[in-house]
């Protein structure tokens, strides 16, 4: 695949925020803002209404790592001027309303084509410039840091409403960090990449420079490869560049002739006096700051250890073993930033209409790839009910169009969710917006040392904190909406009470759903019992001293969402019961017969119709509950020794029968 190169927009010596602001938007956000019988392409693409349909295709993995140094030569070649802003041509026109821009930061390098795995990706909803340093420029940090200052309050001048992404990876992260603590009135999202700021207390600095000094020019390094920035250990770089690169190794060459020694030694001095600019002004920073660092480096866990005091900032872990951890194809950004809640279109995150429905990448790796092992184990059975009664296997029940309103009973631990998602995406091509328990979105519950979360994964296939409030929004919107209205009573309960109900006292969900004309599917799900046994329940917890003090210590970061309920039915304290595996079943789904609310003005203004519909709705669930747990005896490869033979049989991509509904 050929990389079409980027067109550079050089800033203008005089007036470079004012000049880049105006081009840029003209010029050079479609591809090439080409201009057809006097009307500009990109005038004529903003009349059009865009949005970003589910598992659409967002380009993430058609771009190498080799072609990212064909880029890198080409862009070398001739290079001269002062610093400048480019738009890359990959990144095209931002498929969402109102995409907030993103400018990009580069490392010790300056050529600002480090994001060319994530052009195509990013660029659907982020407006995307990056940062091209010439190789011989020799701007000072503070000139650096001026300039890209002026294309921020410029932006922010022309909409102050919409957030700016600076994405900073290793030096570039010390150019953002000193660009928020100097302007805390602009509206700013950082996101740093193994920022460089520990190269101000490393000890390798002090010893490396004076080194690199005397070493002759025969053994110098290509700047792409000064992974210096950050901190990082020289035989790390040594062994990317032995063993990720060597298909790259001629463009490699070719580079360390292109690059002179003394530009090498400029490139280390600014970073230095940028890392120690930036740690210095650190407490600062009152903007959202997302740090992605490798976890194999000391450093990094230092500069974490520090912004983690930060009220805004949300740091993750990542295993990688390459140099540049924004290289590393393996690590999509932007799933990153959607999966931290971070995306947003205005000064306040919206859950409901910041949502970015997921990607066709996405979908592969979560569901072909992480997943794939969980849900072979649960093979679950998703059966659903037409209109004339009659139970088929699939969704087949289930209606095209919302708004839908699916309700039932919440499994343990919440197992039922993810076959649920996968289904809808796989048969209906349907995200459904599942109403999350306000933990999922706790910073410090979310695994922060982990690249992959389940947690994580909630906000990633639709999840939103639950209120009224948000779930009157998505049934607005024509949403597939999954209510549990046991919540975590339910997902958490006790010993013997599995399959046991916890529905509140009040109908309140079915007049909101009657008054937007949704369609309520009650649904059950039975299965919990063949895979999980408590162990050690909420009851048995509170009896140990410590587990009692840290249950009360995690619940008052939070508020209880059903404390005007009465009894121990309003029991919502979150806690995680010990479970002990068992030899796995199956998991086992129902959808009820849709229940149409369309027109039924009695229940908006009679409680005593609500009540009754509310009623029906719950006993359908349990009736459902009742039929899985029956016709599960009847199916042959509910052990999971039978569906492995099976597979084995006619391949492991086959669908397992079960019992005839």
């Amino acid at each position: 695949m050929s990389i079409s190169l980027c067109t550079l927009a050089p800033f203008g010596v005089k007036l470079p925020g004012l000049r880049l602001g105006c081009q840029t938007r003209s010029s050079l956000r479609a591809k090439g803002a080409a201009v057809t019988g006097g009307e500009n392409v990109l005038e004529k693409t903003m009349k059009e209404v865009r949005y970003l349909d589910v598992l659409y295709d967002d380009g993430f993995g058609s771009v190498t790592l080799k072609e990212y140094f064909t880029t890198v030569r080409a862009m070398l070649r001739n290079d001269g001027g002062p610093p400048r802003w480019f738009c890359p041509v990959e990144c095209g026109q931002p498929k969402v309303e109102n995409a907030p821009l993103l400018l990009f930061l580069p490392g010790t390098d300056g050529v600002g084509m480090e994001l060319i795995l994530h052009h195509q990706s990013l660029g659907k909803v982020f407006e995307v410039r990056c940062l091209h340093i010439p190789v011989n420029d020799r701007t000072s940090f503070e000139g650096l840091l001026q300039f890209v200052e002026q294309c921020v309050k410029y932006e922010h001048s022309l909409k102050p409403n919409r957030p700016i992404y600076i994405v900073g990876d290793s030096f570039g992260g010390c150019l953002a960090i000193s660009l928020t603590a100097r302007n805390p009135e602009v509206d700013l999202v950082l996101v740093l990449v193994d920022p460089g700021i520990s190269c101000a207390e490393t000890s390798l600095q002090p010893i490396l420079l004076p080194l690199l000094q005397i070493v002759p020019t025969i053994l110098q390094l290509p700047i792409p490869y000064l992974a210096i920035s950050g901190g990082s250990i020289p035989q790390e770089a040594l062994g990317f560049l032995s063993g990720n690169l060597t298909s790259a190794q001629p463009l490699v060459a070719e580079l360390g002739h292109t690059i002179k020694w003394d530009t090498i030694m400029w490139r280390l001095k600014l970073q230095k006096l940028g890392a120690s600019y930036a740690s210095s002004r650190l407490h600062e920073v009152q903007a959202q700051i997302l740090l992605l660092a490798r976890d194999n480096l000391l450093p990094n866990r230092d500069v974490a250890d520090r912004l983690k005091t930060m009220e805004n900032c949300k740091v993750r872990y990542f295993r990688s073993f390459t140099d540049r951890l924004i290289l590393d194809d393996n690590i999509n950004l932007l799933t990153v930033i959607k999966r931290a809640n971070m995306y947003r279109r205005c000064r306040k995150l919206d859950f409901v209409t910041d949502y970015l429905p997921p990607t066709l990448s996405e979908f592969k790796k979560t569901f072909d790839e992480d997943f794939k092992p969980y849900l072979r184990l649960l093979s679950p059975v998703m059966l659903s009910t037409l209109t004339n009664g009659r139970i088929v296997r699939g969704l087949v029940g289930v209606p095209e169009k919302g708004p839908i309103l699916f309700v039932s009973y919440h499994s343990l631990l919440a197992i039922d969710l993810a076959p649920i998602c996968e289904e809808f995406l796989r048969e209906k091509r349907r995200v459904v917006r599942v109403m999350a328990h306000p933990v999922f979105y706790w910073e410090n519950f979310a695994s922060s040392s982990q690249e992959l979360s389940f947690f994580t994964n909630i906000s990633l296939y639709g999840g939103v904190p639950v209120s009224p409030f948000n779930m009157y929004r998505l049934l607005e919107r024509n949403e597939f909406v999954l209510l549990f209205p046991g919540g975590i009573r339910e997902a958490l309960h006790r010993k013997g009470e599995e399959y046991k109900l916890f529905w509140p006292d009040e109908a309140e969900f079915v007049r909101m759903a009657a008054s937007l004309g949704a369609t309520v599917i009650p649904f059950g799900c039975v299965g919990e019992d063949d895979f999980l046994e408590l162990f050690l329940d909420y009851n048995e917890q509170r009896s140990i001293p410590y587990l009692h003090n840290l249950i009360d210590s995690v619940n008052q970061n939070f508020s209880r969402i059903r404390d005007t309920v009465k009894g121990d039915d309003g029991n919502q304290v979150f806690h995680l019961p010990a479970v002990l595996p068992k030899v796995p079943g199956r998991l086992y789904y129902l959808f009820g017969k849709p229940i149409e609310l369309k027109g039924m003005k009695n229940v908006l203004k009679d409680r005593k119709s609500a009540n009754k519909v509310y009623i029906d709705i719950k006993s359908e669930v349990e009736n459902t509950i009742a039929y899985l747990k029956k016709k599960r005896e009847e199916d042959p490869y509910r052990s999971i020794t039978q569906r492995a033979l099976y597979q084995a049989t006619w391949g492991v991509s086959a669908q397992v029968p079960t019992f005839d509904p």
